[in-house]
């Protein structure tokens, strides 16, 4: 296994983030030409725009409830769903407790001149012929929200057994499922998780990631537990060779390698990023 490309990515890239955030011009923040031109997310989650004010408004307990509220998991999956702050911030008097009927007219409302989802997340109707905001709100929130006592974390639970958890929600994959968990493992009980580090479910864009750093065909096929087996292996590497103060966490590698396999199709020809660096705040 050699880790030597993907952690100059992650360098890299980082070192592009703290230019950034410190006024250096953008023509000296990187001599790389695709990281240069393309949209790549931070190599921590947390130091993404959406995560920032998701975490800075609504985990902190600065909205209308506080940081310890039994049911910030369900808040989370809300902001998750819809994943777009201006939408977030017109419902979030009617999100704990839940009321689907003035979270739909506001953003009935809303949509006539603006978006009302983020398009980083694909979030459908699972191929039901309806409306995609009637769907998540009675399909998908109104049923979670009359399970919640079943669906509140419990302080015996592991990352992965909260994921699990969730994972059975109509309308939670295991994409946005593990997006819920790492919001909330920075609150009360899952911040004492045993898994807490390293733990990260894959994706198509991480298992392809792991496939190029061990040098595997890219479209290799991984069982769930044998990715993650070579994964926390990854993760000790990696964080063995940056030597940062802050390790990066399991759910922070697993973003990066998404990451690094669209560096690596850029690089090598095989395709390039949908989405061109506009330079907007990170």
């Amino acid at each position: 296994m050699t880790v030597t490309g993907l952690c100059a990515f992650i360098n890299e890239r980082e070192n592009i983030r703290v230019k950034k955030e410190l006024g250096v011009p953008r023509a000296q923040w990187t001599k790389d030409p695709i990281l240069a031109t393309y949209r790549f997310c931070n190599v921590r989650r947390n130091d993404d725009r959406v995560t920032r004010w998701i975490h800075e408004n609504w985990l902190s307990g600065r909205g209308p409830w506080d940081a310890d509220n039994e049911d910030m998991w369900f808040a989370m999956v809300v902001a998750r769903l819809f994943n777009l702050p201006k939408t977030l911030d017109a419902i979030e008097h009617y999100v704990l407790p839940c009321k689907p009927a003035d979270i739909r007219r506001v953003l009935r409302k809303r949509r006539e001149k603006h978006p009302i989802f983020n398009g980083a997340y694909i979030v459908s109707t699972n191929g039901r012929a309806m409306d995609k905001l009637d769907y998540v709100l009675d399909v998908v929130l109104a049923p979670i929200w009359k399970q919640r006592k079943r669906l509140r974390p419990l302080a015996t639970d592991s990352l992965d057994i909260y994921h699990t958890t969730l994972v059975q929600c109509q309308g939670l994959g295991s994409f946005m499922a593990a997006q819920v968990v790492a919001d909330l493992k920075y609150t009360a009980p899952l911040n004492q998780a045993k898994d807490w580090q390293y733990w990260a479910a894959s994706g198509p864009g991480s298992r392809r990631g792991l496939n190029r750093v061990m040098g595997r065909p890219v479209d290799a096929n991984w069982t769930e537990a044998r990715w993650r087996e070579d994964f926390r292996d990854l993760w000790n590497l990696v964080n063995g060779t940056l030597r940062w103060e802050i390790p990066l966490t399991g759910q922070d590698l697993q973003n990066c390698l998404c990451e690094f396999d669209k560096y690596e199709r850029a690089r090598l020809g095989e395709g390039k990023p949908k989405q061109l660096y506009k330079g907007e705040r990170v």
